[in-house]
C-alpha cells in the first residue's frame, strides 16, 4: 500500500530557536533605506513628492483664541475672536523675535481652533521654526502653544489602469467580506468627509456627494488660482522638475478621487467598480494640492466637516460621521492635529487615518500617531502586511491596501481621472498605499453607523477592532486583525459570534470531534498546553487537505495530519503569522480513519481560529 502526503516545514529542528534575528536586521536595513517612499516609488524615484520637512508657516495659539461651547449637547472648543489692537501687538512682538533671526513674519488668519496662522518670508528648516515657535512662546506670557505648520502627503503609490476585479471586497482570503455586510446596511443616511485632494466629477460618483469646501488657503498649494472656496472639485497636483523641494516632474494623482470611489462609488449600474458604503454620500475637503498641504488646513477641515465653525467659511449643512485622512507626514503629533481630532471625535465622528508608507513604526508619524484616531495598516492580496506598510502599537487594525510590485492586478481598483496635469476623461485605476486602506474602514464605519445611527466613535472603533478577523498571511504589529465587514456591522446589532465548532475535551484522538463533512471549523487552543484533534472519515482514493490560517500576526499553531495507528502522515510547521495548508491522500481500498490535529507553539491562546477541511 502507498500513500501520499505533503509537509512543509521552516523549522529543521523543532527545539532550535527560530531564525529570526537576522531577517529583522535585514527588515531594519531595508526600511531605512526606502524611508518616505512606497515599494514601486523606490522603483520611480523622479515619479513621487518629495516629502520635504521644510515649511514657511508657523501657528500660535493664544489662550484667549478659543472658549468652551455646547453644540447639541456636547462639550466642544471654538474659536474667539481677538480684539484686534491686542491680536496685533502680540503679532508685532512675534514679528520682532523674527526679525532677529533675519526673518519676516506676517499673520495669514485664525484657524477652527482659535490658533493663528503666521507666514515666514522663505522656507526653512522645521528644526528651525521650531526653534523660532518656542522663543515666542517663553516671550509672550498669552502663548498657549506654538508650533511649525508641517507639510503633509498623500499615502498612496500610482500605477497604471487596468480593469480586472476588486478582490479587495469579495476575496475569500484578502478582501474584506463587503458583499455580506450589503446584506445589513449599505451606508444610507451617512456623511463620509474624504479630507484629501478633492474630487473630480466622475461618472461612477454621480449624485454621490453632498457640498464639500476648498480649503486650501495659499494660492499656489491650491493650483486653482484662489485661495478658500466652496469648490472642493480638484484642479491636479502636478509639478515640475523641482517645484516641490526636490525631484522630478510628476503627474496629477487624484488621489482624492480614488479614495472617494472606494467608499462610495455608485453599485448595482452597470459600469465601473463598486463602493463599499454605496448609499452613503462623499463630502470633499480639498486639504492638499501642489506639494502637499498645510496642517493648519487639514485641521480646519476636520472641524469644518465634523460640523464645527471655522472663521469665514460658511456653516457646513450636512456634517460628516466619518473622516477620511489618507495623509501624513513625519513627526510626532503636534497640538493643531490632536485637537482637531478632539473636536472632531466631541462632535460625534470618528477619525481615520493611513498608517503610512515607509515600512516603518507608525508611532514615529502623524496624524497616525494621534490618540483617537483609527490608525490602518495596509495588506496585499493574501493577508499579508504590504512591504510599503507602516506598522506598531498606534495601528488598531489593517485592510487592503495592495502591492502592485506583485502585479497591477494586485492593486486597489478604483475611480480616477485620465489627465496627467489638468483633468481629462474619467478613468479607473489600481493603487496602493495605506491611503487606500483606510478608505476601506472609513467605509465600513459608515455602514456601521447606518446600522446604529447613535453610535458613539469609541463604540465604532471598538467594534472595529474587535470584529477584525485573524490575517491570513504575516502581519506582524498590525492590529487586532483585518478589517470584516461583515462582522463588524453585525457586531453594531449585538449578534453574538458565531459558536465554536468544537467540543471540549477534544485533546486525544480517542476524543476527536468526528468531521462528517467538508467545511471550515470555528475552534480555540484555551491555553498553550490544548491541543485539538478532529476525526475524519476518508474514503477510498480521496484527499484529505487541511488549512490554517493563524489567528493574528504573532501566533504559531502548527498542523497535523494522523493516520487510525497514531502515526503522523502530513505535517505543516510554516513560521509565525503563516498559514499552515497540509494534505494527505487515501490509497487504501476502503474508508479510513484520519486526524487532524493543531497543536500550539507560540502566541495568543483563547482567540477563535478557522482551520478548513476539504476531501
Amino acid at each position: 500500500m502507498t500513500s501520499h502526503s505533503s509537509s512543509s516545514s521552516r523549522r529543521p529542528q523543532r527545539f532550535s530557536p527560530k531564525p529570526v534575528t537576522l531577517a529583522l536586521a535585514l527588515l531594519a536595513a531595508a526600511g531605512a533605506a526606502q524611508a518616505g517612499q512606497s515599494v514601486a516609488e523606490a522603483d520611480a524615484p523622479g515619479s513621487r513628492v518629495v516629502q520635504s520637512s521644510d515649511t514657511d508657516r508657523l501657528i500660535v495659539k493664544y489662550f484667549d483664541a478659543s472658549e468652551a461651547a455646547m453644540e447639541d449637547g456636547r462639550k466642544v472648543i471654538r474659536a474667539r475672536a481677538l480684539d484686534a489692537n491686542a491680536l496685533n501687538q502680540r503679532v508685532d512682538r512675534a514679528k520682532q523675535l523674527a526679525a532677529q533671526r533675519g526673518l519676516q513674519l506676517s499673520l495669514v488668519r485664525q484657524s477652527g481652533l482659535g490658533s493663528h496662522v503666521l507666514s515666514l518670508d522663505r522656507a526653512l528648516p522645521v528644526a528651525e521654526v521650531e526653534a523660532l515657535a518656542a522663543r515666542i512662546k517663553a516671550e509672550d506670557a498669552t502663548v498657549e502653544y506654538a508650533e511649525p505648520d508641517r507639510k503633509m502627503y498623500a499615502l498612496l503609490t500610482p500605477n497604471d489602469s487596468q480593469y480586472n476585479q476588486q478582490w479587495d471586497l469579495s476575496e475569500a482570503t484578502g478582501g474584506i467580506r463587503a458583499p455580506a455586510a450589503w446584506d445589513q446596511a449599505t451606508g444610507t443616511g451617512v456623511v463620509v468627509a474624504v479630507i484629501d485632494t478633492g474630487i473630480r466629477p466622475h461618472a461612477d460618483l454621480a449624485g454621490q456627494t453632498v457640498a464639500g469646501y476648498d480649503m486650501i488657503a495659499d494660492v499656489a498649494t491650491a493650483n486653482d488660482g484662489n485661495g478658500r472656496d466652496s469648490d472642493p472639485s480638484d484642479p491636479g497636483d502636478w509639478n515640475t522638475s523641482g517645484q516641490c523641494g526636490g525631484g522630478g516632474a510628476r503627474n496629477s494623482s487624484w488621489h482624492g478621487t480614488h479614495v472617494a470611489g472606494t467608499i462610495a462609488a455608485r453599485t448595482n449600474n452597470a459600469t465601473g467598480i463598486a463602493g463599499i458604503a454605496f448609499n452613503a454620500k462623499v463630502q470633499a475637503v480639498r486639504v492638499l494640492g501642489r506639494c502637499g498641504g498645510y496642517n493648519s488646513d487639514i485641521a480646519d477641515g476636520m472641524i469644518w466637516a465634523s460640523g464645527g465653525s471655522v472663521p469665514g467659511v460658511p456653516a457646513n449643512a450636512t456634517p460628516a460621521k466619518v473622516l477620511n485622512l489618507s495623509l501624513g507626514g513625519s513627526g510626532a503629533c503636534d497640538n493643531t492635529s490632536q485637537n482637531a481630532i478632539n473636536g472632531a471625535r466631541s462632535r460625534g465622528a470618528v477619525v481615520v487615518v493611513a498608517a503610512g508608507n515607509s515600512n516603518a513604526n507608525a508611532a514615529n508619524f502623524t496624524p497616525a500617531n494621534c490618540p483617537g484616531a483609527i490608525t490602518v495598516a495596509a495588506t496585499d492580496r493574501y493577508g499579508a502586511r504590504a512591504p510599503y506598510s507602516n506598522y506598531g502599537a498606534v495601528v488598531a487594525l489593517a485592510a487592503p491596501g495592495g502591492n502592485t510590485g506583485a502585479g497591477t492586478s494586485n492593486g486597489i481598483l478604483s475611480t480616477l481621472n485620465a489627465g496627467t496635469s489638468s483633468p481629462g476623461a474619467d478613468s479607473y485605476a489600481f493603487y496602493q498605499g495605506t491611503s487606500m486602506a483606510a478608505p476601506h474602514v472609513a467605509g465600513v464605519a459608515a455602514l456601521m453607523f447606518s446600522k446604529k445611527p447613535t453610535a458613539t466613535p469609541d463604540e465604532i472603533a471598538s467594534k472595529l477592532k474587535s470584529s477584525a478577523r485573524p490575517f491570513p498571511g504575516s502581519c506582524s504589529q498590525c492590529g487586532t486583525g483585518l478589517l470584516d465587514a461583515n462582522a463588524a456591522v453585525l457586531a453594531m446589532t449585538d449578534t453574538p459570534p458565531p459558536p465554536f465548532d468544537e467540543a471540549e475535551p477534544n485533546n486525544t484522538r480517542a476524543q476527536a470531534n468526528a468531521v462528517a463533512a467538508p467545511r471550515t471549523l470555528r475552534a480555540a487552543l484555551g491555553t498553550s498546553s490544548d491541543t485539538d484533534y478532529f476525526r475524519v472519515s476518508l474514503p477510498a482514493g480521496r484527499t484529505l487537505r487541511a488549512s490554517l490560517p493563524m489567528p493574528n500576526g504573532s501566533t504559531d499553531y502548527d498542523l497535523q495530519i494522523y493516520n487510525n495507528a497514531g502515526t503522523v502522515v502530513a505535517r505543516s510547521e510554516l513560521d509565525v503569522g503563516a498559514t499552515d495548508s497540509t494534505s494527505y491522500r487515501n490509497a487504501s481500498a476502503t474508508t479510513q480513519n484520519f486526524f487532524v490535529r493543531v497543536v500550539y507553539y507560540s502566541g495568543s491562546t483563547a482567540v477563535p481560529y478557522s482551520l478548513s477541511l476539504s476531501w
